[in-house]
């Protein structure tokens, strides 16, 4: 049995390479292809599920001299789901944003290998169990995301991308020299021989200290954000939509990878990773607030949001194992909630820019009437990131913030207040802008209905999230805090 799962795993992980480059030859025309095509992918997951629960998956690839390890887990495979669900959604509603907003066909044909390849470099950073491993999808998980980001080919597109380029090739250097620092010292790049042999010294101190400078760059945490805005200024929208969701994540999910296994008690060092998450979170929902386009509100919105991942670091260093099972959980919970609503945002967005040919908040004057699916999308988005019930996003931060008060962890109680209510300002200041009624200049030009209906699908799905919430963590419970 075993040897079928690791099959299927492999077969699920590779697929979207030769599916990509199908596609670059033969761009897909209708949603339907896609769903045909990538469809089996997330139910090949839902099948490996259990396995992954009861006693999890492991195992090495030898290429040559090199021996890379592998393991799936409930934890990885939840997001390896998530990963392929979301892709599928951004696929699907990249043929419809195409036939309205992408008149080049050679671009748009571009767009699959690159998603395709991400696609596998995500599956890489989910399954991998080396630091060797995670490195390669690192580095191309980077390049594809760079890749998609030029595909507009304006002079914004290129100057973000590249700006994009240069900040992520200073976070490899610093993860290649803190990976070197830690191979030196210990003799071993596998994560479990790693955790059983290093010690929390100098060297190793210094090595984490560039693994997570890099990782906090590429994941663009605060105040290592800069890139971030800019390149969803003139990304497309399904672009916007993977990168928002996904990208930023796993950079977060190797960080806490590599501190659960190597300093797992340097309370100091995690409560410093706390304060720069409650950064985030005030000053992303304030730039958000300030912003005057909609893109800009969705991609500062991200800023925020990402910080409230990061007060897992305090709440696990040092605590009771009831507080770090609830920070736990609460995390990934947030994760996945806040990956399929930021997704449906940055949909829902593209289509209320591309039918107003508009993209400030003033010029949103009439939405409400004659755009409501995609401004009823918006705001059920909204639901998961405001953290209102019954959302995912509502039992996350109750989590988190029940561990923070056991925890007497004060700090982190206020940040998730002010950032509800920051979130609530901006995404009450989109709704005011489309509800009023007068000086609606412009011509409206409705979207094609799948390209409606697939972020309302993933809007709801957040929500959804939140009413079966218990069979993840429950999956999480059972496979432990690492």
């Amino acid at each position: 049995m075993n040897s079928a799962a690791n099959l299927m795993l492999w077969l699920a992980l590779v697929a979207p390479l030769p599916l990509g480059l199908l596609a670059w030859l033969k761009p897909p025309r209708h949603m339907r292809t896609v769903a045909l095509a990538v469809g089996a992918l997330p139910l090949a997951t839902w099948w490996l599920l259990p396995q992954a629960v009861e006693g999890g998956l492991n195992g090495r690839l030898a290429l040559g001299g090199l021996s890379l390890h592998w393991r799936l887990d409930a934890l990885t495979a939840l997001l390896l789901l998530l990963t392929q669900l979301v892709l599928l959604a951004s696929a699907a509603y990249a043929v419809g944003h195409r036939r309205v907003a992408v008149p080049d066909e050679a671009s748009h044909a571009r767009f699959w290998p690159l998603l395709g390849g991400l696609a596998f470099a995500l599956g890489l950073i989910w399954v991998a169990a080396d630091l060797l491993l995670l490195y390669v999808g690192l580095e191309l998980m980077g390049l594809c995301a760079v890749g998609m980001m030029l595909l507009p080919g304006k002079v914004e597109a290129i100057r973000a991308g590249l700006r994009y380029l240069l900040y992520a090739l200073v976070g490899s250097l610093a993860w290649l020299l803190g990976v070197a620092l830690l191979l030196g010292a210990w003799g071993t790049l596998e994560l479990a021989e790693l955790a059983a042999v290093a010690e929390p010294d100098v060297t190793t101190r210094i090595g984490m200290a560039l693994l997570t400078g890099g990782l906090l760059l590429k994941a663009a945490i605060f105040p290592l954000h800069g890139w971030l805005v800019p390149v969803h200024a003139s990304a497309w929208t399904p672009v916007s939509a993977v990168h928002g969701a996904l990208v930023v994540k796993a950079s977060f999910f190797i960080l806490i990878l590599l501190w659960r296994l190597l300093l797992p008690d340097a309370v100091t060092a995690a409560w410093v990773l706390g304060m720069l998450g409650a950064s985030a979170v005030l000053w992303g929902g304030l730039k958000a607030w300030r912003a005057d386009s909609l893109k800009q509100v969705v991609a500062w919105s991200t800023v925020g949001q990402l910080g409230y991942l990061m007060l897992l670091f305090p709440l696990l260093a040092g605590t009771a194992a009831s507080v770090a099972a609830m920070a736990w959980q609460a995390t990934w919970l947030q994760l996945a909630g806040h990956a399929l609503a930021k997704a449906a945002m940055f949909m829902a967005v593209g289509n209320l820019m591309l039918s107003t040919g508009a993209s400030r908040l003033v010029d949103l004057a009439g939405t409400s009437r004659r755009l409501p699916l995609s401004l009823m999308t918006f705001g059920i988005a909204a639901v998961t990131l405001m953290g209102l019930p019954p959302s995912a996003g509502f039992t996350a931060k109750w989590l988190l913030l029940q561990a923070s008060l056991e925890a007497g962890q004060w700090p982190w109680v206020a940040v998730l207040a002010l950032g509800t209510l920051l979130t609530a300002a901006y995404v009450f200041r989109v709704l005011r802008c489309s509800f009023v009624e007068e000086a609606s200049h412009h011509e409206f030009h409705p979207p094609p209905r799948g390209a409606d209906l697939v972020p309302l699908v993933l809007a709801m799905a957040a929500v959804g999230l939140g009413l079966v919430a218990e069979w993840p963590l429950a999956m999480l419970r059972q496979g432990g805090v690492p």
